[in-house]
């Protein structure tokens, strides 16, 4: 039995000449309309398996047209087409259920690569019970919130379309980007990871666009940017709520045009890079604040994507420490086998603010500091123990904002060297806001990237 057609649905004649030709080319069957209405009556009688829809019809709203076709044949991919002036229409078209979309112009490749993707994964035998994963490109956990995020990734992988990746710190936002890439057409190109909350602002357009040699003082030589270096491949753009508003602008023209104008440039250059982007904060209150570009924040949030943070993920966190454990004592060359019962119970009691990378961190200073077989709760650090006391006393160890209330107990302190106290009041501060780095530098009165060298520093000291 032979496939059925993909149905094209656009008004203007010679466009619908011009992706007729080229679908065809390709070896596809093909059914046109140049309306809504004859885009229906043909959608009920081929059931393709594809449409590709211009969203602009005569007749009748695109999207409109996609929710009824969608409500007769859920299992349809629709690849929607749209100008410029309307990527807000796009991104509403994703959330509305399409699988794809293409903002003219856009060459023959990447029509092509945008049907073929989608008949693929139309393709995909459906009424079968998902696999459970446990483990999926470096995450480790198999609650359903993860669930959801895996299956999420292993969609999105095969588009281009941008991602947005929200989550509180530690929650693995890094970890999601790389595994889109992984999973993706282009994960034999570079994946290029930028975090805007850890470079000075004067220093940032350089660092995602380049410079020529001698565009400001101190550009002694050229310098390739963050998206010319993932060209072909990925680029990833953390804290992206930290980014000064006049970048914003640049980066909008970017992620519109694919051209970078590197800082002392002439002229622009193309650059083939899909985006994804992330943030610990709330974009919408970012953007309600002023403080983010309100169409850059649409052009982004295509497909977004949320890191359930570890208190809701059950116990994941056991699976976690476990894996975590069990690494580090290979590494270290200790005999840890596991956790003991009352730590396994304890760590389900905990709110772990720092979600997963609080949870490595603790494990790492287990191992480094003891020996097995099975780590008990005389072996982890204090500041757990305090959250633990804290809460089995009826006190919340996260609310506790008054400036007044010291940050831990003076028991904890003394005893410890400055460095330990300093890393402690850090990491504690960090865990009261949220897990924000940026806020938290803001109470002690440092810079953000100040507190991300001091962390990259303890990771290093601890690691040898």
């Amino acid at each position: 039995m032979s496939a059925p057609p993909i149905l094209l649905i656009e008004d203007t004649p010679s466009l619908q000449l011009v992706y007729d030709a080229i679908i065809r080319g390709a070896g596809h069957k093909v059914t046109c309309a140049d309306t809504a209405d004859n885009g229906l009556a043909a959608f009920k009688r081929e059931k393709p398996r594809v449409v590709v829809l211009d969203l602009m019809l005569p007749d009748r709203d695109g999207l409109d047209l996609m929710r009824e076709c969608l409500e007769l044949a859920p299992e349809a991919r629709f690849v929607v087409i749209t100008a410029n002036g309307s990527i807000n229409r796009a991104v509403e078209a994703m959330r509305v259920g399409a699988y794809e979309f293409l903002v003219k112009p856009f060459d023959e490749g990447r029509f092509l690569a945008a049907i073929d993707n989608a008949l693929r994964d139309q393709a995909r035998p459906t009424g079968e019970t998902p696999e459970v994963l446990s483990d999926f490109r470096g995450f480790i956990g198999s609650s359903e919130a993860m669930q959801d995020v895996y299956r999420r990734i292993q969609s999105v992988s095969r588009s281009m379309a941008t991602v947005f990746i929200t989550g509180e710190s530690g929650t693995g936002k890094e970890v999601c980007a790389q595994a889109v890439h992984d999973s993706s057409t282009r994960a034999e190109k570079p994946f290029v990871p930028l975090n805007c909350g850890a470079i000075p602002s004067d220093l940032l357009e350089s660092e995602v666009f380049g410079h020529l040699r001698g565009s400001f003082t101190g550009a002694i030589a050229d310098k390739i940017g963050a998206a010319a270096a993932a060209d072909g491949g990925t680029l990833f753009l953390d804290e992206i709520c930290e980014m000064d508003l006049n970048l914003q602008t640049k980066l909008l023209r970017f992620l519109q045009t694919s051209t970078i104008q590197p800082v002392g440039a002439t002229r622009a250059r193309k650059v083939n890079a899909r985006i994804i982007c992330a943030t610990n904060r709330n974009p919408l209150e970012e953007v309600r604040k002023g403080r983010f570009r309100e169409d850059l924040y649409y052009r982004l949030q295509v497909v977004p994507i949320h890191l359930p943070p570890l208190r809701e993920r059950g116990d994941d966190v056991i699976s976690i420490a476990r894996h975590a454990v069990q690494t580090f004592s290979n590494e270290e060359g200790r005999s840890f086998k596991g956790l003991s019962p009352e730590v396994e119970q304890l760590f389900r009691t905990l709110p772990w603010p720092g979600n997963v990378r609080q949870v490595i961190n603790v494990m790492r200073n287990v191992v480094v500091l003891n020996d097995g077989p099975m780590v008990t709760q005389t072996m982890l650090p204090l500041e757990i123990l305090h959250h633990h006391e804290a809460m089995t006393s009826g006190e919340d160890p996260l609310a506790a904002n008054s400036p007044n209330k010291p940050v831990v107990s003076l028991d904890g302190l003394v005893g410890r060297t400055m460095a330990e106290i300093e890393r402690m009041v850090i990491e504690e501060t960090i865990a009261r806001h949220g897990g924000s780095v940026p806020k938290a530098a803001r109470v002690l009165d440092l810079s953000p990237s100040t507190i991300y060298r001091k962390r990259e520093s303890w990771m290093k000291d601890a690691a040898e």
